[in-house]
């Protein structure tokens, strides 16, 4: 069973990320969404960069969350599985297999060399 904690940072974050999806899919500019995020769930932008971070969503919080983003009480605590991948990520996947394609031998080793640097996943040759 998954803990608790952690079920409801990972179901806000989603919730986080469908919001920041549709506001920027409608022409809100990226940068704010944290803030009006923050604003709609009628918490401070300190809490809800604590709450991304480390701090634990008790039950008065998970149920004003879901109450002001339309969601059933207990919804936040509820284990799932991911949705499949974002807007977001399959762009980046797309760009990623572009350039993979359009790399010589020499380029796509670089750019694998980068991928696991920025990974954190330790190079083997």
């Amino acid at each position: 069973m998954i803990n608790l904690t952690v079920n409801r940072r990972r179901s806000v974050l989603a919730l986080f990320q469908a919001y920041a999806e549709d506001a920027i899919a409608k022409g809100a500019p990226p940068k704010g969404l944290e803030q009006t995020f923050a604003a709609h769930l009628e918490i401070s932008p300190s809490m809800w960069s604590q709450i991304k971070s480390s701090r634990p969503i008790g039950d008065k919080l998970a149920r004003q969350i879901e109450q002001h983003t339309g969601k059933p009480m207990g919804w936040l605590d509820e284990e799932r599985q991911p949705e499949g991948l974002s807007s977001a990520e399959q762009q980046f996947l797309a760009l990623a297999l572009k350039a993979w394609r359009a790399a010589n031998s020499d380029g796509r080793k670089a750019l694998k060399g980068q991928m696991k640097a920025l990974a954190g996943v330790e190079s083997r040759g």
